[in-house]
């Protein structure tokens, strides 16, 4: 596992006072180092050596800051596409090709480099392809690699967040129709996988629906709080992989029922998909198939009209 080193030991280390890393970092966007809980930065080994590299070029060669920053993005961008287009072949061995030097990044927390491989993706081959054939399958062999103990909490914790922080930053990229209901979206608690939820959750975002996102694991008096705090929710999704849980789900999904009986509610995740409750609370109960989506979405939602 690679080290992490604070603001002061990278200071110490490459002798750049703390003010000036930080300056470099706000204004410049020179490195992106990871947050603790508590907000304090950890540097990785590979920040480490962006940042010699920035005070070489500004010392000895007097090169501004933002151009040897400039430098710097532009080396990685065409390192990347080198890289890329080394693996040339079919669009299959492009995306494994992708997905294992993404994850290989995120396994050996290289952030900058995982984010840097995935922005290079979106731009060859759109938002659909990556999130379907690239970042999904990172998620669910994160997933596995935590269970067969491959990769360690922390690894399965950081690349986790990584990935689904791309997820969240398509929330705010979809216009939202104010004449459509929004909707809460969760994982009940002790649920951990939200791979499916997240997907669900974009393709309502791209229909134009507000989604208020809870993820994975929500108490239950936390999704309990929201519908009294919000107005014009219209449906409530959970998604569940536990099968063990699906008693809790149900007897969940009463309870909302019973506290809002207006609200639609939708289960769906491979729990559900593999042995559904006959009959479930829920009112809808969704495979993970998209066309199944857009049908359900279509007939849901028809009554509101198209205000676009």
């Amino acid at each position: 596992m690679q080290d992490m080193y604070s603001i002061k030991q990278v200071a110490e280390m490459l002798d750049i006072p703390s003010v000036t890393l930080r300056a470099w970092e706000t204004r410049y966007q020179a490195v992106t180092p990871e947050r603790t809980e508590s907000g304090y930065r950890l540097y990785s080994q590979e920040n480490i050596d962006d940042l010699r590299w920035l005070k070489e070029q500004t010392e000895t060669h007097g090169m501004s800051i933002s151009q040897a920053v400039r430098m710097l993005k532009e080396s990685k961008r065409k390192s990347l596409e080198d890289k890329v287009t080394a693996a040339s072949g079919t669009p299959g061995d492009a995306f494994d090709k992708m997905k294992e030097q993404i994850y290989s990044a995120l396994h050996e927390f290289q952030g900058e480099r995982a984010n840097g491989l995935i922005d290079f993706g979106f731009s060859l081959y759109g938002y659909e392809a990556m999130f379907h054939q690239v970042l999904v399958p990172i998620l669910v062999k994160v997933g596995d690699a935590w269970e067969e103990g491959t990769a360690t909490v922390a690894q399965e914790h950081y690349m986790t967040h990584m990935i689904s922080n791309r997820f969240y930053q398509f929330f705010h990229v979809f216009p939202v129709y104010a004449h459509l209901p929004k909707v809460l979206a969760f994982c009940p608690e002790g649920e951990h996988h939200q791979v499916g939820l997240l997907l669900f959750s974009l393709f309502l975002r791209k229909s134009g629906v507000e989604v208020i996102y809870l993820g994975a694991n929500t108490p239950e008096e936390g999704v309990m709080a929201m519908l009294d705090k919000q107005s014009r929710i219209g449906a409530v999704c959970i998604s569940l992989t536990d099968k063990e849980l699906l008693p809790y789900s149900e007897d969940l999904l009463a309870r909302l029922k019973q506290k809002a009986p207006g609200i639609k509610l939708i289960a769906g995740g491979k729990a559900y998909e593999a042995d559904p409750p006959q009959p479930s609370v829920a009112d809808e109960v969704l495979g993970g198939s998209t066309e199944r989506w857009q049908s359900w979405f279509e007939q849901t939602f028809a009554k509101f009209g198209n205000k676009r």
